[in-house]
């Protein structure tokens, strides 16, 4: 993905691993660790990039889907190395994703190098880290049940990631 500069993000963050990913950031990228108590360091993403100035067309996706129930409890990992956790079922994100694509269709996801696929990213395979590795680290906390009810407008860059808005899903204050 793009390094240089940075980018906006459309996510719902997991309060639930919040401890764990915020902490495997800061050993892996401490510069992409905010001091936004809002940032979600563990979230699944529904679109990247997105328009920074996008707030209309945010609010809007927020608003198209309700709050939704989802589960975490089986660790994967992609081909190109991420380790992941898919959140099940996963058709409330797809709905968002849906929502997002419409309200910015010339945005290509991923920046036209992967489709999206929900998933929480956990760690990336490497030295000493495999997704059984992983999958042990995490097991303690594994499942966990979950509820989004907000869609969170983020930023993206080396010492300055932040939240730019937040929605409440189905539009409710």
């Amino acid at each position: 993905l793009p390094t240089s500069g940075g980018h906006a993000v459309l996510l719902v963050g997991v309060p639930e691993l919040e401890r764990w990913v915020r902490t495997r950031t800061s050993e892996q990228d401490a510069s992409f660790v905010s001091s936004d108590p809002e940032f979600a360091h563990a979230h699944i993403t529904v679109l990247a990039p997105f328009p920074g100035d996008g707030f209309a067309q945010a609010e809007a996706v927020a608003s198209a889907v309700a709050p939704f129930d989802y589960s975490l409890a089986q660790v994967r990992a992609f081909p190109t190395g991420v380790i992941y956790l898919p959140p099940f079922p996963d058709a409330g994100f797809r709905a968002l994703t849906d929502a997002a694509r419409r309200a910015v269709p010339e945005v290509a996801p991923y920046w036209g190098l992967f489709d999206p696929v929900p998933h929480l990213t956990l760690d990336r395979i490497g030295r000493g880290i495999t997704r059984e590795t992983t999958g042990a680290a995490v097991a303690g906390l594994l499942p966990v049940s979950c509820r989004a009810e907000r869609l969170l407008l983020t930023w993206w860059e080396s010492d300055g990631c932040r939240v730019l808005a937040s929605y409440p899903l189905g539009g409710s204050r």
